[in-house]
């Protein structure tokens, strides 16, 4: 199963903006997902994590901010964010780990950038 991530853009800062992960299979596949991203010049960094059975974990720097979700008849994952700060410009990334094997998946990265 593939993932394929969406949604980044340009958005003001107290802005925004809900970013998509798509898998090309069933998503109940995935034991869990998470997204992360990786700002300019930086290391990737975990935001936050959603398991099968719908416990979340979220970054303190996220939490309150951030919301990870899944649509299981669409086959998607999102993140919510809203509250935006410059500091949240990266790349965003989605993962999956599946059920069967432990095999890991990445989507591709999608921009996001926060600037007035």
């Amino acid at each position: 199963v593939q993932l394929q991530a969406s949604g980044g853009g340009l958005v003001q800062p107290g802005g925004s903006l809900r970013l998509s992960c798509a898998a090309s299979g069933s998503i109940l596949s995935f034991t869990a997902m998470s997204w992360y991203r990786q700002p300019p010049g930086k290391g990737r960094e975990l935001l936050a994590t959603i398991f099968s059975g719908g416990i979340t974990n979220y970054a303190d720097f996220v939490k309150g901010r951030f919301t990870i979700s899944i649509e299981n008849a669409k086959n998607t994952m999102y993140l919510q964010m809203n509250s935006l700060k410059p500091e949240d410009t990266a790349v965003y990334y989605c993962k999956g780990v599946a059920t069967i094997g432990m095999k890991v998946s990445w989507g591709q990265g999608t921009l996001v950038t926060v600037s007035s």
